[in-house]
């Protein structure tokens, strides 16, 4: 274990951060679905830790007495070995090193380098001797085709960068909780972040991250792409996160900061930065329509440590970021994750999942009563009896307004 000295804003912390970092949603995810007649398919931004928690079950398999010779890992983007890139190559490379008369697991990860890899997959999904995990860094990997192939044969994980939670005691820090979080919301949750100090290292890290996927991810298929504009509307939206905006919007905004680039481009980079789990696009749901709503979206970043990337450490608009931790979070809690349209009104999050939807109003503070009135109101719209949360820093006046609970941010994060 590494021992860590990390000064931040004027605060030092020391810092102890692991070989591995315990991913328990996602590991408890690969072992309820181990040994079932399904392809393990886990998606996510790069370097957000799939390889780790693929690696952190291999562990578990050998520690119940798997052999390792039953366990076959190929990762695509090692260097330390050569490995087909054609399905059928693969697919013939794979079925020669299986062991006889019993399961063999087989883990692909970043299996979207080789070309057509669904047809590898799907001829190792029907032997009975494979149980068989693929990882990819982009949605492509479940794109139509592949789905079409495989309906009914695979399971999603969707994987998400640290959580405050995993980044908490992956740091196992003694600097107090707001401290850590203050943190969180600069850096993000890429769990390479947790082992630099340095403001510049972990920019650099990031900068390479983001640049991996602008150049070897987006760029390769869109090769006369504008890496400049693309660049600035990644800019703009980090410096937007939480707001509702329009392509229309988005593009006077650009303008009027000097950057002409037109809606059509614009769609067209979002959908590249959505693809590549660099952003979320959250829909607006109508309460009383019971529809989506499609003329405008809230976006928020896929890891924070993108927009210090993108924009610098220039503090402000701290609701805004603390409601894009509050969104990724929720995703990692439920099936899906919308914005709440009232007439003359919103809320925050519509999160829901197979016992229906819970309602989130998110501020940094309501101590002012205008203020708490002001949050509670939309809330108090909704006339079901599902679930009604109000998230804030606040440490006093916490409790129950009328079946609304008002929940402090770090506790609602860490339970």
């Amino acid at each position: 274990m590494d021992n860590i000295n990390i000064i931040s804003a004027g605060q030092r912390f020391h810092m102890v951060t692991s070989e591995l970092i315990e991913r328990p949603q996602y590991t408890d995810w690969l072992q309820r679905w181990k040994d079932r007649d399904v392809i393990k398919v886990i998606t996510g931004l790069r370097r957000c830790g799939k390889s780790m928690v693929l690696e952190l079950f291999r562990r578990s398999l050998v520690a119940k007495g798997i052999a390792e010779s039953r366990i076959i890992s190929i990762n695509f983007e090692s260097l330390d070995a050569h490995y087909p890139t054609d399905y059928q190559s693969l697919y013939d490379y794979i079925v020669e090193r299986l062991q006889p008369n019993c399961t063999n697991y087989v883990f692909l990860d970043e299996v979207q380098h080789v070309e057509h890899f669904e047809k590898a997959a799907d001829g190792l999904y029907v032997r009975d001797d494979v149980d068989l995990y693929i990882t990819g860094s982009n949605a492509n990997l479940l794109s139509s085709e592949l789905a079409t192939l495989l309906t009914g044969r695979y399971v999603e994980l969707k994987m998400l960068p640290l959580s405050f939670s995993e980044y908490r005691n992956a740091l196992q820090s003694t600097a107090n909780d707001n401290a850590l979080f203050d943190r969180y919301l600069t850096y993000g949750g890429l769990p390479y972040v947790t082992q630099l100090t340095e403001d510049r290292d972990i920019a650099d890290y990031l900068g390479g991250v983001f640049n991996t996927i602008l150049v070897a991810d987006i760029a390769q298929r869109n090769p006369r792409m504008d890496m400049r504009a693309f660049n600035d509307v990644a800019a703009f939206l980090a410096d937007n996160v939480g707001n509702l905006a329009s392509l229309k919007s988005m593009s006077g905004g650009l303008a009027a900061s000097g950057r002409r680039i037109s809606p059509t481009t614009i769609s067209g980079y979002i959908e590249e930065m959505v693809r590549n789990y660099l952003l979320f696009e959250a829909t607006r749901y109508d309460l009383q329509g019971k529809a989506y709503l499609h003329s405008e979206s809230k976006y928020y970043l896929g890891d924070m440590g993108f927009r210090f990337w993108l924009l610098g450490k220039r503090q402000g608009d701290l609701g805004h970021r603390i409601e894009n931790v509050i969104y990724l979070e929720l995703l990692r809690r439920y099936s899906t994750v919308s914005v709440g349209k009232l007439r003359g009104g919103e809320i925050d999050f519509v999160a829901s999942d197979a016992n229906g939807p819970h309602y989130y109003q998110v501020s940094q503070t309501v101590l002012d009563e205008s203020t708490l009135a002001r949050e509670l109101a939309p809330l108090q719209t909704v006339r079901d009896n599902h679930p009604k949360t109000l998230l804030t820093l606040d440490t006093v006046g916490l409790g129950d307004y009328q079946g609304i609970q008002h929940r402090n941010i770090l506790d609602w994060l860490l339970e």
